[in-house]
């Protein structure tokens, strides 16, 4: 008898516990050896005054059993705590989150019949989702997107290994790095250089707008496609709307040696309790789950039976209507009936375990040759515009290692001789430039800085860095 699997099951909220339920109960009638410890997250847990919505109890048992099913969790909207969602994903460095979509029997939509079966992987725990923000002025707000080299080179080699482990044959990247070439760029450039180690699988780019388009017009184009963080969140739901709704997808977190699986979609509280939702994202990242843990027989099981069931036409109320569809407690007592049935004319894909990628693990991931300050941008919060503040700082400025080159409005030019057509607002950056072309003392811009705050209140600097002979920084539109 096969070791028993302890699993950290978190019911989540609103349709949450309904959904997980049904999984468990369909898990538990393959006969697979797993067990559960039941823990919560979320909106009970912030309503006990936990900002995280994680409590330690929780992270205790998930740091044990290393593998957790989870129901969706409500989070605060514009306002208050961080997504508990997204503190469980960083807590535990699930760095890529696999999002699988497939056309399903008895799910009309208008791309019924054309065989859609892709996967986007996600990167996970950075971009904008860092939620790294700050108040530069009290009406122009920031946001930061880190992209890093290793957190790039994590994800691009888990979709090419994800891809191998499910006998997929392409993998596209898609980034907007025609915009951002440093940020979206890194991700690119990481992964033209890491395709060519993975002969066996055809690799291409494409920029995110385009994939988006692409994907409305002949999705059955894409196997897997691999992106930032935020472009494939967005990518994601649009995916699942291919096939049937976020009803119908599943998800998986994960990292070295843990995993969370759950559903794309969130807890819509105001079906909960009514025994109406549709649990197949769930049960389907459950399947996941089994496939992770080594259970691919029963993970084919629930899934064909999650085929045959809606095969048979039963459906639940987001696809023909509440007043129509089945209860969620009858819909997993049809799936838990025709487990050991196979579907007619539906195949389920043949997994085998993934190849984690090794990534080093060094702190200083890519050290540079070379580091040279050439600059600094100071970005100032003033009601003057950019012809007002140009003379005064080329005039603080005079005794200055560093000279003012331009002012940019929200990245356009706007000094000297910048667009007149430019509604300003009241934050510029300021780029100040090596008077000599020679490399920099950042001490130099912070003591200009000090001097600048005496014309405008300054709210931020940022170096300016040639890394290896190259510029690491962009330029204003309209800068030459």
């Amino acid at each position: 008898m096969p070791d028993t699997q302890t699993v950290t099951v978190i019911p989540g909220d609103g349709i949450g516990p309904e959904c997980v339920d049904a999984a468990v109960r369909i898990i538990e009638a393959t006969g697979a050896p797993l067990a559960w410890e039941e823990r919560h997250a979320g909106e009970r847990v912030f309503a006990q005054g936990i900002a995280s919505g994680v409590p330690q109890e929780t992270i205790d048992s998930i740091n044990r059993t290393r593998v957790v099913l989870k129901g969706p969790l409500g989070t605060p909207v514009g306002h208050g705590e961080k997504s508990a969602n997204v503190t469980l994903r960083k807590l535990f460095e699930t760095f890529g989150n696999i999002r699988p979509v497939r056309e399903l029997p008895g799910v009309t939509t208008p791309y019924a019949g054309r065989g859609i079966d892709l996967v986007v992987v996600r990167e996970n725990v950075e971009d904008l989702y860092a939620g790294i923000e700050h108040m530069q002025t009290p009406d122009v707000a920031q946001c930061l997107k880190l992209i890093s080299a290793k957190g790039s080179e994590k994800i691009v080699r888990l979709a090419f290994e994800y891809a191998r482990s499910e006998g997929r044959t392409s993998v596209a990247c898609a980034t907007k790095s025609n915009i951002m070439k440093l940020t979206e760029g890194e991700l690119k450039r990481t992964f033209e250089r890491i395709a060519p180690e993975y002969p066996d699988i055809d690799s291409w780019h494409v920029i995110v707008d385009n994939c988006a388009h692409q994907l409305v017009k002949k999705p059955e184009q894409f196997d897997v496609i691999v992106t930032t963080n935020m472009n494939g969140d967005i990518l994601s739901d649009l995916t699942s709307a291919l096939v049937g709704g976020l009803g119908f997808a599943p998800s998986a977190n994960l990292g070295n040696g843990i995993a969370i699986f759950e559903a794309v979609h969130g807890s819509a509280p105001k079906y909960a309790g009514r025994n109406v939702i549709n649990p197949t994202a769930v049960i389907l990242s459950s399947v996941m789950m089994l496939k992770y843990l080594g259970h691919f027989e029963a993970a084919e099981d629930v899934e064909h039976a999650v085929l045959v069931t809606l095969q048979e036409g039963r459906l639940t109320g987001d696809v023909v209507g509440y007043d129509r569809g089945i209860p969620t407690s009858d819909y997993a007592a049809a799936i838990i009936a025709n487990l050991g049935r196979r579907a007619q004319g539906w195949q389920v894909r043949r997994a085998s375990p993934i190849q984690f990628p090794q990534v080093s693990r060094d702190l200083v991931f890519r050290p540079a040759t070379s580091k040279e300050v050439v600059g600094a941008d100071i970005f100032v919060d003033t009601g003057l515009t950019a012809a007002e503040l140009g003379p005064r700082l080329e005039s603080v400025a005079a005794g200055s290692t560093l000279k003012l080159k331009m002012i940019s409005n929200r990245g356009t030019k706007v000094y000297p001789d910048g667009n007149p057509n430019i509604d300003q607002v009241g934050h510029h950056r300021c780029r100040f430039v090596s008077r000599s072309g020679d490399p920099l003392d950042f001490v130099d811009a912070l003591a200009l800085a000090r001097q600048v705050n005496q014309v405008a209140e300054v709210c931020h600097v940022e170096r300016l860095l040639r890394i290896d002979g190259a510029d690491g920084f962009t330029r204003a539109q309209g800068e030459d």
